[in-house]
């Protein structure tokens, strides 16, 4: 069955305020990044102008370079990939298979455990930092990434546990009970069968794990206190000078900054399409 954009019912008027509705809404979140592009490609000479030109006439691309001539940009990237990267491949194999067992398994503790994990999302991460602190410190973790990587992890995966585990709720376990029936294990039904079709919710742990862990600023400003291995957040806000900042740089990083996760999500996007189980099962 097509879907159909709007009702036959639905008036001119209506169709009207919904299309001014998502302008107006499209506007409000481009305008910030477009006024960005625009002071990161003006000279540093010339931050405040008239125009409303998006690219100025004298346009330069002299501001990122000075990001990564001025300062060490190149290394705040490289030190947000690898925190990341280790954040959102822990996160997504922990939360695959704990989401797996919650949804599939029956066991001792199992609505208990689910609420524990709700219950955690209730606090935010600002609130557990002077406990998470004087743990590290006790451990003799500080200005470690691996210390990093793990608060990023136990903040993520609560989420993402629950958000898989619906989404295997969604899977009809007939195609499990079938495998079983040829012979197949449970590491193996999951693997082959379950897991292909939880590509999409899959993708969004992922990304949802990498853009937390990405931007993230105050653990990484409290864990992190060595100049060598600052992360991208907590390097850029070092920009900012006490009396004057060059904002022209402190754009273009703000630019850059982004770039990683377009990447990833142009990567995953062709994942993130829900409904792939349907007719997977014959009435």
């Amino acid at each position: 069955m097509k879907s159909r954009r709007f009702n036959r019912t639905d008036s001119p008027r209506k169709i009207i305020l919904i299309y001014a509705f998502l302008i107006v809404a499209c506007v409000c979140a481009v305008y910030p990044i477009l006024n960005i592009l625009t002071i990161s490609l003006r000279p540093s000479n010339a931050l405040f102008t008239k125009s409303l030109n998006i690219i100025p006439k004298n346009a330069t691309f002299d501001n990122f370079k000075q990001a990564f001539i001025q300062y060490d940009m190149l290394n705040w990237l490289w030190h947000s990939l690898i925190v990341s990267g280790c954040a959102c491949v822990f996160s997504v194999i922990l939360s695959v298979t704990a989401g797996y067992a919650f949804s599939r398994f029956e066991f001792r503790g199992k609505k208990m455990g689910l609420t524990l994990i709700l219950v955690t999302q209730m606090f935010p991460l600002a609130m557990t930092l002077l406990p998470l602190y004087l743990m590290i410190i006790k451990l003799n973790m500080t200005n470690s990434y691996f210390a990093l990587a793990v608060i990023y992890v136990s903040t993520s995966i609560p989420f993402n546990i629950w958000m898989m585990k619906g989404f295997y709720d969604t899977i009809p376990k007939s195609l499990e009970e079938s495998a079983y029936v040829d012979g197949a294990s449970v590491f193996r039904s999951f693997y082959q069968i379950i897991l292909p079709l939880a590509r999409p919710a899959v993708a969004l742990t992922a990304l949802f794990s990498f853009m937390g862990a990405w931007s993230e600023y105050i653990v990484a400003s409290v864990i992190i206190n060595d100049a060598g291995k600052l992360t991208l957040p907590v390097g850029l806000v070092s920009m900012q000078g006490q009396f004057s900042t060059a904002w022209g740089i402190y754009s273009a990083g703000a630019l850059i900054t982004a770039v990683p996760v377009m990447i990833l999500f142009i990567c995953l996007s062709k994942y993130l399409v829900g409904g792939l189980t349907v007719g997977s099962v014959k009435g």
